[in-house]
């Protein structure tokens, strides 16, 4: 299984998700691959946030070493799911669909609720941690079978 996660500029939520994700799956001794990707391209090549990365390393989850990147139209080919973090990043990626075998490929992480965006706020970023660790969790429960 190969899963992107997606968010604004790849520095906070999605690196988040990628490094929890990939943890998780490792844990469970799934043979799956994780990426992330931004919608917008101000922190392509760049670290994630300092702050994900403090946030991450607190539950012992390492993201140091991802670097930021921009979503592709060629994801679509590569990924077997598309996880997007909030109904922007989701209608940002629908409308680089080609098809509706692309756009069965993406949903939101928590279903129909939002992965709040931390970045203005130092304070949210261990809650953002715990609401895409709950969210991945749900994940691997429901695709580790297939």
């Amino acid at each position: 299984m190969k899963i992107l996660m997606v968010c604004l500029g790849n520095i906070c939520r999605s690196p988040l998700a990628e490094g929890i994700m990939q943890h998780l799956a490792d844990k469970e001794g799934l043979d799956w691959e994780i990426d992330s990707a931004g919608t917008g391209n101000w922190h392509v090549g760049s670290p994630p946030d300092r702050r994900s990365i403090r946030a991450a390393a607190d539950e012992g989850v390492d993201i140091s070493r991802q670097v930021c990147r921009l979503f592709r139209v060629s994801d679509f080919d590569e990924f077997d799911l598309i996880l997007v973090m909030d109904k922007s990043n989701l209608n940002d990626i629908l409308a680089k669909a080609r098809n509706n075998q692309d756009r069965n490929k993406v949903k939101m992480l928590l279903g129909d609720k939002i992965v709040p965006d931390p970045y203005y706020d130092d304070m949210q970023f261990a809650p953002a941690f715990k609401l895409i660790e709950a969210g991945c969790k749900e994940i691997i429960r429901e695709y580790k079978s297939k």
